[in-house]
């Protein structure tokens, strides 16, 4: 956790964010659910927890979507990168 909590720190200066730590999480820029590298410093982002109460179910979606065969793993990658990109 201090690992996240100091890289947290580190990348809202880096991109400028403003406000609270605490109204910010570590969060994966490609979710664990989809394979993305839990401690890869180049795969996590301070996400605004305001953001989080919609990518966390979009994530979910996406991981059922390909695990029904409906999907790639490697679009839904692109579908949670895009969305990030544009919210976050």
């Amino acid at each position: 956790m201090s690992f996240t909590n100091t890289l947290k720190l580190e990348q809202m200066k880096q991109y400028s964010d403003k406000g609270s730590p605490t109204a910010y999480e570590e969060d994966h820029v490609i979710p664990l659910e989809l394979g993305g590298a839990p401690r890869d410093e180049k795969n996590l982002w301070p996400e605004p927890r305001s953001h989080s109460k919609h990518s966390d179910p979009l994530e979910t979606s996406l991981k059922r979507t390909v695990c029904a065969g409906a999907l790639t793993l490697a679009a839904a990658r692109k579908q949670i990168l895009l969305y990030k990109r544009t919210k976050g």
